[in-house]
C-alpha cells in the first residue's frame, strides 16, 4: 500500500532535470510540498483524479499527500525544476496574519494544482527560480541565507498569484471526471465516517462495483486502499501535531485499534508509539 518517493532531510531542496528516456510512474504521494515547474517536453500529470497537460512555465503546487504522477512522452526532451519544500521550514516564517502555505491548501480546498501565469507575469518567476539556482551551487558569503530568502521569496510570490487569481484557469484543458472530484472531495473532508463501499455508493446513487472500477482508472488505487492511505497520513499528522495515540486513531476513522497498529507500521515502518517518541524527541533537540 506504501508508495512514498523520496526523502527531505533539509529545509527544502531543488532539482532542474532535462532529459529524454522512457520512465514509467506508479502513483505516489511525499511527506513534503513539492513545487513543479515544467519548461519543456509533452508531460501529462495526473493529481488526485486530475490530467494537466503542461505547457512551459507552467506551475504545478502538489500538497504532501496529494497522491500523483507524471504521464511522460519520452520521444520528447523533458527539461523542468522540481523544488521539494518542508512544510516545517514553510510554517517557521509564518507570522502574524502571513501563512506561507496558503497557496497549497488552496489548491487543495479548490483541487486545481495548475498555477499558469501570462507571458508578463513569468518574467518574475524567471528572475527568482534563475537567482535561486545560482545561490544554491555558490559558495560565496551569505549563499545558504541568500538561497532561503529567495525560497521564501518564491513561495511569497506563488501565494500573491494564488491569492489574487492572477493565473488562468482554464479548466477546459484539466481532463477528470466530475464525479469521482466530487467522491474524492467526500472522502477527504470525512475521513472520521464511515466510507465503505456501500456507504459511498448509497451517497452518490452509483453501483459499488462500478464506483470500484470507476475509482481504480481515474485515481490508480481501489477505493479501499485510497482511504485507508489518507486515514493513516491523517493520523500520522495528528501525533505529529501533539495529539494522543488514542485520540489520533479515532479521529482519523479506525474502529479498530489492532488494525491500526499493523497498517501504521505497515505504512510508515514504525509504531505509533515509536513515531511518537520520535517526534517528541525532535521538539525537544529543537528547543534552546
Amino acid at each position: 500500500m506504501e508508495n512514498k518517493l523520496g526523502y527531505l532531510n533539509r529545509d527544502f531542496q531543488l532539482f532542474h532535470l532535462k532529459d529524454r528516456k522512457s520512465q514509467n510512474f506508479e502513483f505516489h504521494y511525499h511527506d513534503f510540498n513539492k513545487i513543479i515547474i515544467f519548461l519543456s517536453g509533452k508531460v501529462t500529470y495526473l493529481i488526485e483524479g486530475k490530467a494537466y497537460e503542461l505547457k512551459p512555465w507552467d506551475i504545478l503546487l502538489v500538497n504532501n499527500h496529494d497522491v500523483h504522477k507524471p504521464i511522460i512522452d519520452s520521444s520528447k526532451v523533458y527539461e523542468r525544476i522540481i523544488i521539494w519544500a518542508n512544510s516545517d521550514f514553510i510554517e517557521k516564517h509564518n507570522y502574524e496574519n502571513c501563512d506561507l502555505s496558503t497557496c497549497f491548501k488552496l489548491a487543495c480546498e479548490k483541487s486545481f494544482n495548475l498555477v499558469r501565469l501570462q507571458n508578463k507575469l513569468q518574467d518574475n518567476i524567471k528572475f527568482i527560480i534563475e537567482s535561486l539556482e545560482v545561490s544554491i551551487n555558490s559558495v560565496d558569503f551569505g549563499s545558504k541565507l541568500l538561497s532561503n530568502s529567495l525560497f521564501i521569496q518564491l513561495i511569497v510570490y506563488l501565494n500573491r498569484v494564488y491569492i489574487d487569481n492572477m493565473y488562468l484557469s482554464n479548466e477546459e484543458e484539466v481532463k477528470y471526471d466530475k464525479q469521482i472530484e466530487k467522491i474524492l472531495k467526500y472522502i477527504n473532508s470525512n475521513l472520521k465516517e464511515e466510507l465503505s463501499v456501500e456507504v459511498l455508493s448509497k451517497e452518490f446513487y452509483i453501483s459499488k462495483y462500478y464506483l470500484m472500477h470507476k475509482f481504480k482508472k481515474e485515481t490508480g488505487y481501489s477505493l479501499y486502499s485510497y482511504v485507508m492511505q489518507k486515514r493513516l497520513l491523517m493520523a500520522k499528522d495528528l501525533i505529529k501535531s501533539g495529539e494522543s495515540i488514542s485520540k489520533a486513531f479515532i479521529q482519523s476513522g479506525f474502529n479498530d485499534y489492532s488494525c491500526f497498529f499493523r497498517s501504521f507500521k505497515k505504512m510508515f515502518h514504525k509504531s505509533p508509539k515509536e513515531f511518537s517518541i520520535k517526534v517528541s524527541t525532535k521538539s525537544i533537540k529543537n528547543v534552546e
